[in-house]
């Protein structure tokens, strides 16, 4: 199988199925592709090949393109049942799957004001943006208050447990939580701070460190790095 993927800093929808994959142990080949918006970008022609949407990420397995974040994950769910990437009961694995499902079609204030961007630390900006942008506000107190009430049900120390697709799906909000400087509280930050402590999770933070590739399109706050 093959994982085409974007820019490590900054293609949060990549990472998702690429730490699954990882964390998981089901073997893959990475694709990494420079992000690009432009029509007629390297970027889009080579998406082109597998996908007619010209967004990442996409799994091809054997010839087979799978698009969009979540169908990949739901693939690899069915492909590897072995490694329970979802809960095995059947109401939490109802609940992974709706939380899922929330992030993957909500929380739009904070995707669009906290892009994800692994290298930067903007904790001005998100002082500001918390105290201007009550859509942010509000999207952060219900990640609070999610990732709260799952802990408590399933004993952690993941949101499920054990490591689900629920944690991958969530896994970028955490890098955003850390760039801006988010203040959560002290049973959070523990959450965020166990899955950064993830191999996977390492394994990709430190090649997001090491791409050194600035990209102004996902860049809203600076110009150049600092």
């Amino acid at each position: 199988m093959q994982l085409v993927i974007g820019n490590k800093n900054y293609s949060s929808w990549s990472l998702r199925p690429w730490l699954v994959l990882t964390q998981a142990g089901i073997p893959f080949e990475e694709v990494k592709l420079r992000l690009s918006f432009d029509a007629g970008s390297e970027f889009k022609a080579a998406l082109s090949r597998w996908t007619p949407t010209g967004k990442v990420p996409v799994l091809v397995d054997d010839g087979f393109a799978v698009w969009d974040t979540l169908a990949i994950c739901e693939y690899l769910a069915e492909k590897y049942p072995d490694k329970r990437l979802w809960p095995t009961d059947v109401r939490q694995r109802a609940r992974a799957r709706s939380v899922c499902a929330e992030m993957h079609g909500g929380f739009q204030g904070l995707r669009q004001h906290f892009p994800m961007n692994i290298e930067a630390r903007l904790p001005q900006v998100g002082e500001q943006v918390l105290a201007s942008r009550p859509e942010v506000a509000a999207d952060v107190e219900r990640i609070v208050q999610m990732w709260r009430e799952l802990l408590q049900a399933s004993g952690g120390p993941m949101l499920f447990g054990d490591f689900t697709i629920a944690d991958a799906y969530f896994a970028p909000v955490c890098t955003r939580l850390r760039t801006y400087g988010v203040p959560v509280p002290a049973d959070i930050e523990a959450y965020v701070e166990r899955v950064f402590a993830l191999p996977a999770m390492r394994s990709w933070v430190e090649a997001a460190l090491a791409e050194r590739d600035f990209l102004d399109f996902d860049e809203p706050y600076r110009q150049s790095r600092d």
